[in-house]
């Protein structure tokens, strides 16, 4: 007997299963006329008939069902086979968990994470996002390697962690195109009541900024707080007012959200930490996090 086609064996095996050549036609994609040539192909291979016709259907013969229990049997082995390599696979990429501070702005935390996923040991990123305080307790715990924060650890709490400074940035006002013709004068006089979004309670540069308003006695109209970083950019995208990010990001931001940037404050700096059970880093990810900042980030304070 000629070698098994195993091709003309999966095009029985599907007819099998749905019970007509147009059906498994469907699923394969394929035409009828194609799968009817391979299975009388097949047929002739084998020397025994497969199916017999029962009205519109068709009904598998006695050597049909036996060539039928053993396709079963090959195509689960195949899926095992596959399942098996999977899951070697992903035991192959070690988890990595980091906690991002919703305050950190997200184009920062992605160019601080990605080159992690470059290591030639592979690793599987799972991130969380949250307020401070709830990231901390589960580093705390160990349910996560690492996290991306704009303020270190506060001392008062009672968690074993170490405070690792990445980088700093001044800060740049942004607004669209539209808002800013509004304003009147040179900056930062133009600030004075005009529409402006204020990080939330919960970001660390939140108090530095409110002081030089006051130290440059500027009155602006606060139309919102926001904790998320994300979500007072898309709010400043849509014109509800003028917000603030790092310097380094001007370009990144101006391009994303199609905003301008009104003129920057040198003297407010928004830090970035790596807050780590490890008061020295070895963890090969976190070492990659760190160069990243090194080469990329700590260039900030030069803005």
């Amino acid at each position: 007997m000629a070698t098994l086609n195993f091709k003309h064996l999966r095009y029985f095996w599907i007819v099998a299963k749905t019970g007509s050549i147009a059906r498994a036609a469907e699923q394969l994609h394929l035409a009828p006329h194609s799968i009817s040539g391979q299975l009388k192909e097949f047929e002739a291979t084998l020397g025994v008939g497969l199916f017999r016709r029962s009205g519109r259907n068709l009904e598998l013969t006695d050597a049909g069902r036996r060539i039928l229990g053993s396709a079963e049997d090959i195509f689960s082995i195949g899926d095992e086979l596959l399942d098996a390599l999977r899951n070697q696979e992903e035991k192959m990429s070690l988890p990595f968990r980091v906690g991002i501070a919703d305050s950190v702005s997200k184009a920062v935390a992605y160019q601080l994470v990605e080159p992690a996923l470059r290591l030639e040991e592979p690793v599987r990123l799972i991130c969380r996002e949250g307020r401070l305080s709830p990231l901390l307790a589960e580093l705390s715990i160990h349910k996560l390697d690492l996290i991306i924060a704009d303020r270190p650890m506060p001392a008062h709490l009672n968690v074993r962690g170490f405070n690792h400074l990445l980088g700093e940035s001044g800060l740049s006002v942004f607004g669209t195109r539209s808002l800013a013709k509004k304003l009147s004068g040179k900056f930062p006089a133009c600030i004075n009541k005009a529409p402006f979004l204020l990080p939330g309670e919960d970001v660390a540069i939140r108090t530095k900024l409110i002081q030089w308003f006051e130290n440059n006695d500027l009155r602006p109209h606060i139309i919102g707080e926001f904790d998320d970083s994300a979500l007072m950019k898309a709010f400043g995208q849509a014109g509800a007012g003028l917000f603030v990010a790092p310097t380094a990001l001007v370009k990144h931001v101006c391009e994303q959200y199609k905003v301008a940037e009104i003129g920057h404050i040198d003297s407010v700096v928004e830090q970035l930490y790596a807050i780590t059970t490890e008061r020295r880093i070895t963890h090969h990810a976190i070492v990659a996090i760190r160069k990243a900042a090194q080469e990329d980030i700590f260039v900030w304070g030069k803005h």
